[in-house]
């Protein structure tokens, strides 16, 4: 991608300052109430609860808070990002200074699911082309959807009209009531937010996104039919990958930094022993997972290898948890290991 948004690593260093805290707490950032990425957090934190180590599911804007708070914020190891948040970082991380600070540390977790970016609109505007010149929501500045939204209108040079930063909670009100033409939501569908709306399917639809400049950066889909109730058709879309990031913790650090090390090995050995069980009774995204979409240029944490080894024991204090060479081979011959692929 090779749009740049201006002062983009100065967001990024400046979102989430450190807190003071008396203990270690254990706290995943995810997004908005009615969002995927909060649902597939509070999936996590009931696994972990159930092994008697309580995690903090945090609502935010999104992506670009939650990868901010992982890399500056005191007992906040883990946060979902989504892809192009990353691709974009890597693509200007060696021409800028600040933006490497801003990613120093920070490490990939587990590749989760693809989610799509919807845009709701009114039923006159046909393609992304017809936003120009109209009202819109893009998403907060600190959140995933505004980034993608900004580089998607970038890359098609959708110029003119108004681009109000509110998240799409906000904006869906707004839409319904007349007072703006669109708005960009990058969400897992169903996303809770759409699927729980009263949506008159005379006036609103999803707008198809298929064109060729934007297949080109972002991994084509498909938002099935019925998937809201005021969608009867299938409608063409592009979507990102959500991904489970973290912190390159010392295991040999200070005490601050060993029990972080241990929280996300315990996570990340619950999540890969028990992903038949998020599956089966989690968020319908979870059946899309694929811990093998690894994103270029990103390394996987330590401690996350650590805790997937086949002897690693999480200690559950309430329910027992079920037993269980390249810079990334190792990760990849650890998880075809524990799912027993061939």
């Amino acid at each position: 991608m090779m749009f740049r948004l201006p002062l983009f690593a100065t967001l990024l260093l400046t979102l989430s300052l450190p807190v003071k805290a008396a203990e270690l707490e254990r706290n995943i950032m995810t997004g908005g109430p009615k969002g995927t990425y909060i649902q597939i957090g509070r999936d996590i934190a009931r696994l972990s609860e159930a092994c008697g180590k309580p995690l903090n599911v945090v609502e935010s804007a999104g992506s670009l808070e939650n990868f901010a708070a992982v890399r500056n914020r005191r007992n906040t190891q883990f946060g979902i990002v989504q892809s192009d948040v990353l691709d974009y970082l890597k693509t200007f991380e060696s021409e800028d200074k600040e933006l490497q600070k801003a990613v120093r540390g920070v490490r990939i977790m587990f590749p989760l699911y693809n989610e799509e970016v919807h845009v709701l609109a009114r039923k006159d505007i046909g393609s992304l082309k017809d936003l120009a010149g109209k009202r819109f929501a893009v998403g907060k500045k600190d959140s995933g959807t505004f980034l993608t939204s900004s580089l998607m209108l970038d890359i098609l040079q959708v110029k003119g009209g108004e681009r109000l930063a509110i998240n799409p909670d906000e904006a869906l009100p707004k839409l319904l009531a007349g007072e703006i033409d669109a708005l960009f939501y990058v969400a897992g569908a169903p996303a809770a937010l759409f699927a729980s709306a009263d949506i008159d399917p005379a006036r609103f639809h999803l707008v198809p996104v298929q064109e060729e400049p934007l297949l080109a950066s972002y991994i084509p889909a498909k938002i099935e039919a019925g998937t809201y109730p005021f969608q009867k058709e299938a409608v063409n879309a592009v979507a990102v990958k959500a991904v489970l990031m973290t912190f390159d913790y010392d295991a040999k650090g200070k005490a601050y930094q060993r029990q972080s090390c241990t929280a996300v090995a315990d996570i990340s050995n619950l999540i890969l022993t028990h992903l038949d069980d998020l599956t089966a009774t989690g968020h319908p995204k979870w059946k899309q997972v694929d811990l093998t979409a690894l994103p270029p240029g990103w390394k996987v944490g330590a401690c996350v290898k650590a805790g997937m080894q086949p002897d690693y024991d999480a200690q559950c204090k309430g329910a027992a948890a079920q037993p269980g060479e390249g810079e990334n081979d190792d990760y990849l011959k650890l998880l075809k290991q524990r799912l027993k692929q061939p």
